[in-house]
């Protein structure tokens, strides 16, 4: 039992995509280490800014001898009327390199054959393992490989040493078109040249002397912990995003975090765009106070060990002034007109060719807010409608400011900001902001109601806009990012408890766009797009597949009334009666599917004549009455466990009752019976759609 240690040293690796390259690396070797049925301890990864390294422990020195069995033609074949080998036979010993006689029979369900077990004696591992790290590295995800020099290996960057051992010995290799060694290289600065390794255990211990932390994750929480000992410093709290702290990990062999700071004037724009250049640009984490406003401090990870640390951080504020000087000076140019007057720009901004400008969407949104506004009135929300027609007019201003076409993700944000320094309403500014929410899935909702009425109104717009010119989304292919805009719609609806027909905003939709629209079924088409959503949402929620198909048999246009089948059904199935009562729906689905005549709406009382329908018509009456009050007021949960009480007299029913009865009347009267069990389960879903 020994350790190997591969390692592939190179010029600098893509930062982004380290942690991706040392999982694809750690994963490749091991699925090949198992089919190549090669044992061993434990198996771990290094990934640095200049090196991707495998460190194998107790790994077995070969694979273990193996017995394959080798099937031959079926004896009868093998062997003539007298016993002796035919050709068959003997054609099958040949080609196996063995006598005849120490051929054996194999006995199988269908029929008996001859055979051989043959032991193939297993290689040594380190025979095997270089063709298992080239493979690795040639199934890395890299988008565009390359060739340096006049090398013909391609690699993501180019390829400087290659270290393959076992113990304290070299596997003679070629790997990458290099030979490979027991030599590595630490710190680009600290400790640039090579260094012989004297045991491939040694690796991790040599290189933290050679200022190299190899091991991904032990530096990316040197690095989380370094900046939260600085930001407790000053009483502040860091902006750590996981995307930006491996990026910042890939980029660092040997972490050390110092803190800087800016001059305060800079706080008076909107720190969204000073953490955005701050982030995306320089790599910083920004503080910011308890409530999450920023301060004019940020940490950076420096990596090298500096003798004088104060230039460093001297270097990096110098850095950063300029990039924070360019943000304040379009946040001052966009204020030297009204937000309002923004807007005019909008009237050259085309938002789809067939569909005008973004100065129309603007005008639409307004006509459609205020009719959201109204229903939200109705429904108990204090939403004044002048507010909603504002707040629509000033939506997409900000699309033509400085700071937005520096900053594209502040659109929205700069708005509110501009909105709140000209003196327009909070609830009007606060929604410029919200019309864009939720982002991304499992964001944040819009909280004020002027918000939701822009949000829906910006969202429903598109959608029929876009189905409307016959450019629905295919395939993968969604410019107008429809599906998430679907999705956003529904949770907005669903999560804020607003009971609105989604058949009506689509319609109210239609009607704004006038003459533009050149489809006939836009409304079909739109309503059938939004619906498709569910599935997606709610298998996520962990909802089966079932359970919804349930629910969308029944049609409903508001989401909320959706949703509150959803979970009716979802409870539903946990009592133990549902999967009967699934099974009897279906059926009585079938029977009415296949009546000759149209079935009554009534049963006639006097043409029960068994216990079993007398009994489920009682048990039916009973339910219709108990449910009406409850349909009233969609308290679903309560009605499918009213229904539950069918379970008994429906089953006995069909044990004991002939449906299909040879007196007209009867089977009629029967039926009719069965429509009205019916009826009672599709007040809230078709549960023979269940399965199980």
């Amino acid at each position: 039992m020994t350790t190997i240690l591969f390692e592939l040293g190179s010029e600098e690796l893509p930062p982004k995509n380290l942690k991706k390259l040392r999982d694809a690396l750690s994963t490749s070797v091991t699925e090949q280490l198992a089919t190549n049925n090669i044992s061993y301890d434990t198996l771990k990864a290094f990934a640095a800014p200049r090196r991707l390294a495998i460190q194998i422990d107790g790994i077995a020195d070969k694979q273990p001898d193996r017995v394959e069995t080798k099937r031959g033609p079926a004896v009868r074949a093998a062997y003539d009327a007298d016993g002796n080998p035919t050709k068959a036979a003997t054609g099958f010993a040949m080609g196996l390199g063995i006598d005849v006689t120490e051929l054996m029979t194999i006995n199988t369900d269908k029929g008996d054959y001859i055979g051989y077990e043959q032991t193939i004696q297993g290689q040594k591992v380190a025979d095997l393992l270089p063709a298992v790290f080239q493979k690795a590295l040639d199934d890395l995800p890299i988008a565009k490989r390359m060739r340096s020099g006049d090398s013909r290996n391609e690699f993501v960057r180019p390829v400087q040493w290659v270290v393959l051992m076992q113990d304290d010995k070299v596997i003679d290799a070629n790997i990458q078109g290099y030979q490979t060694g027991k030599q590595t290289r630490g710190h680009r600065f600290h400790a640039p040249d090579f260094v012989e390794l004297a045991s491939a255990s040694d690796y991790e211990s040599v290189l933290d002397g050679l200022k190299v932390v190899a091991d991904f994750d032990k530096r990316q929480k040197q690095i989380v912990e370094q900046v939260e000992k600085l930001s407790n410093e000053v009483n502040a709290v860091a902006i750590v995003p996981q995307e930006l702290l491996d990026e910042v990990t890939a980029l660092v062999d040997l972490p050390v975090a110092l803190r800087a700071s800016f001059e305060e004037r800079f706080l008076q724009v909107p720190q969204e765009a000073l953490i955005k250049t701050m982030q995306a640009d320089q790599k910083y984490f920004c503080l910011t106070d308890e409530t999450g406003k920023l301060l004019p401090y940020f940490v950076f990870i420096s990596n090298i060990e500096s003798k004088d640390p104060a230039q460093v951080i001297e270097g990096n504020e110098k850095v950063v002034r300029p990039r924070l000087s360019d943000a304040e000076f379009f946040f001052l140019q966009d204020q030297k007109q009204p937000l309002i007057d923004l807007t005019e720009n909008l009237k050259t901004q085309v938002f789809q060719d067939q569909l005008g400008t973004i100065w129309d969407k603007s005008e639409r949104m307004a006509k459609l807010a205020t009719y959201v506004a109204q229903l939200l009135t109705n429904n108990g929300q204090a939403v004044t409608e002048a507010d909603a027609v504002r707040a629509a007019h000033l939506a997409k201003a900000d699309l033509t400011s400085n700071l937005v076409y520096e900053f594209t993700e502040l659109q929205g944000i700069a708005g509110t900001y501009y909105a709140r320094l000209n003196g327009e309403p909070e609830t009007v500014a606060a929604a410029i902001e919200e019309q864009y929410l939720p982002k991304f899935s499992g964001d944040k909702l819009p909280k004020t109601p002027v918000g939701i009425c822009l949000a829906l109104a910006d969202r429903i717009d598109t959608l029929v806009g876009i189905f409307g010119i016959g450019q629905a989304p295919t395939g993968s292919k969604d410019p107008f990012s429809l599906r998430r805009s679907a999705i956003g719609i529904l949770r907005i609806l669903i999560e804020k408890q607003l009971p609105i027909s989604l058949d009506d905003l689509v319609e109210q939709a239609i009607v704004n766009y006038g003459s533009k629209l050149t489809e006939g079924n836009t409304k079909t088409q739109v309503m059938g797009f939004v619906n498709s959503r569910y599935r997606a949402m709610y298998t996520e929620q962990g909802i089966s597949v079932d359970t919804i198909q349930a629910v969308q048999a029944i049609s409903t246009q508001q989401p909320l009334d959706f949703d509150q089948r959803i979970h009716a059904v979802q409870a539903f199935r946990e009592l133990p009666q549902a999967s009967k009562l699934a099974e009897n729906n279906k059926r009585v689905a079938n029977i009415l599917a296949k009546a000759e005549v149209a079935v009554a709406d009534t049963v006639s009382a006097d043409l029960l004549t068994e216990a079993s329908e007398k009994s489920l018509y009682d048990v039916v009456s009973k339910s219709q009455k108990e449910v009406a009050p409850l349909q009233a007021e969609s308290n679903y949960q309560k009605i499918m466990q009213t229904l539950v009480s069918l379970d008994a007299p429906l089953t006995d029913f069909f044990d004991k009752v002939m449906v299909n009865a040879d007196d007209a009347a009867l089977k009629n009267n029967r039926l009719a019976l069965l429509k009205q069990v019916r009826e009672l389960f599709l007040l809230v879903a078709d549960i023979g759609e269940l399965q199980g």
